[in-house]
């Protein structure tokens, strides 16, 4: 809790002294953020594949936090809930907890059955993936691929009877956060900082999983949403802060010249 505490107290001298925008949500994103980057589409694309399995579906959020992501998909999903351990981070962070986010430990039992389960946060060390694939027959999940999972494995779900349908890439907050750091923060000449912005990548995967009697319908409703993604300007698809990401270099369909796989296209979805 000291840690937590702490970290409060210097949110709290930065937003007092800070005159950008947003940046908090990339400095401080226990506290005013995720830790995966998204955009308005991304939100999207959940929510079409939830609807495609029913038309009020059950949507579970684990690994939830303070409900950032799960607030905005509750916008077009209403009942939409979440399940976060650590009670704490409201108490120290002088927030009111929602009734829709549950403290519980996901890794126990779930005992209930959800059309969908978001999954955007394991602790590391921790592993509830079998909790979450014994009540859902669709997951959701993103990971940063320069983490615990990326490193060690252990976000798939493909043992526990699950196909990977589709997968997209964006920036996680520490992609984000060093080029608001060069950009803003830090002094070092203007060379320096074009170099560095070269630099830049994306660490966040976001894995969409069915199970048998599942895949078709959400493969289809994705490539149905992607269609209609691509038919509309992303301007009218868009959250203000959304505003950071494109002055960090961090587009929508932009391609970074560091990234090793040959799809490097920030939030183009690859279908399996």
């Amino acid at each position: 809790m000291d840690d937590l505490h702490g970290a409060y107290l210097k949110y709290n001298e930065f937003s007092k002294n800070n005159n950008f925008s947003f940046h908090e949500r990339f400095i401080f994103p226990y506290i005013c953020g995720t830790y995966f980057g998204y955009r308005k589409v991304d939100v999207l694309r959940v929510v079409a594949i939830a609807k495609s399995i029913s038309p009020k579906p059950r949507y579970l959020d684990v690994g939830c936090g303070y409900g950032d992501f799960l607030e905005k998909v509750r916008e077009f999903i209403p009942e939409a809930i979440g399940i976060e351990k650590d009670v704490g981070i409201f108490y120290e962070f002088n927030m009111a907890k929602p009734d829709y986010i549950h403290i519980k430990d996901v890794s126990l039992d779930l005992n209930e059955k959800y059309d969908v389960i978001f999954v955007g946060w394991m602790d590391p060390g921790v592993d509830f993936r079998k909790a979450v694939a014994g009540c859902t027959d669709c997951i959701i999940t993103n990971f940063d691929a320069g983490g615990q999972c990326g490193i060690n494995g252990g976000c798939e779900y493909e043992e526990f009877g699950f196909r990977r349908i589709a997968w997209w890439r964006t920036p996680s907050w520490i992609d984000v956060n060093y080029q608001i750091m060069n950009k803003y923060y830090t002094k070092m000449s203007d060379e320096t900082k074009r170099g560095l912005f070269k630099l830049r990548s994306a660490h966040t995967m976001w894995y969409v999983y069915a199970k048998e009697n599942l895949s078709s319908i959400v493969n289809n409703a994705l490539k149905l949403w992607i269609k209609k993604e691509s038919e509309h300007s992303s301007d009218d698809q868009k959250y203000d802060f959304e505003v950071i990401l494109d002055e960090c270099g961090f587009h929508y369909n932009e391609e970074l010249v560091t990234l090793t796989h040959a799809n490097k296209a920030l939030w183009k979805v690859f279908f399996e």
